[in-house]
């Protein structure tokens, strides 16, 4: 049985106080949301013990946007996983398309933060991707191969969530299409030797076509960029209807 995870990514957004307002608005609209989704906020690290001690025995699970591989060391301005979960987090996103794109994140990077995640009982969110050009050119799936073979190397995929993310639909406005998001996602899992790792989609979320993404057969969430920063749009989404 798949996983239903829809997780909020944050991104760099929201002062702890901010965080405190959206709590005290999201929270009150999960009363009805079926127990068998896991609903997460991956947050800005300094929002992570605020959002924490106000989660404390709730149904939100508290998720990081990166850790970095090595437990301790001279690497400044990089978390430790001992350190996420020092301060409650679950979850951790890994291999943002962002990360890549800025950051200077690698395959390989990305695999060491996978495997230093998971030593350390944390959950990883991965995301994989194609950009719009590499999509003309007709090479999503061989991009999106390429960086699963990479990234899940000695990676225990009983204890992970990947997210297909069409860069081209980051932030855009643009939607893949959903059944090609299911095509995409389906065609995922068939490279995984764990079928039952939850696969989300990402890429211009929102409330208006989260049903829509959500009835797909291969979909097991939502990894929610902007809708995921207003208490009512995002609990539309987590509440979506099917």
């Amino acid at each position: 049985m798949r996983k239903i995870v829809i997780a909020g990514n944050w991104k760099m957004y929201k002062t702890q106080a901010e965080a405190l307002e959206f709590l005290q608005g999201f929270m009150p609209l999960l009363e009805e949301t079926p127990e068998d989704r896991e609903v997460v906020l991956c947050v800005p690290f300094t929002d992570l013990a605020t959002l924490s001690r106000n989660l404390h025995g709730g149904r939100i699970r508290l998720g990081a946007q990166n850790v970095h591989w090595q437990e301790v060391g001279a690497y400044t301005g990089e978390i430790s996983a001992s350190m996420l979960t020092e301060i409650g987090a679950r979850y951790v996103i890994i291999g943002h398309s962002e990360r890549r794109q800025y950051f200077g994140e690698t395959d390989q990077t990305v695999n060491l933060r996978l495997k230093a995640a998971q030593a350390h009982g944390l959950i990883p969110i991965l995301c994989v991707g194609e950009t719009k050009q590499q999509r003309d050119a007709g090479e999503t799936e061989a991009i999106i191969f390429n960086q699963l073979k990479q990234d899940l190397v000695e990676v225990d995929q009983q204890n992970l969530v990947i997210a297909y993310e069409p860069i081209w639909a980051i932030g855009t406005g643009d939607t893949c299409e959903t059944r090609e998001a299911n095509r995409v996602i389906g065609l995922i899992r068939q490279q995984l030797t764990n079928p039952n790792v939850p696969i989300q989609y990402g890429g211009s979320v929102k409330p208006d076509n989260i049903d829509e993404i959500m009835a797909q057969s291969e979909i097991d969430g939502a990894l929610v960029g902007g809708a995921s920063l207003q208490p009512e749009s995002f609990a539309r989404i987590v509440n979506y209807q099917t």
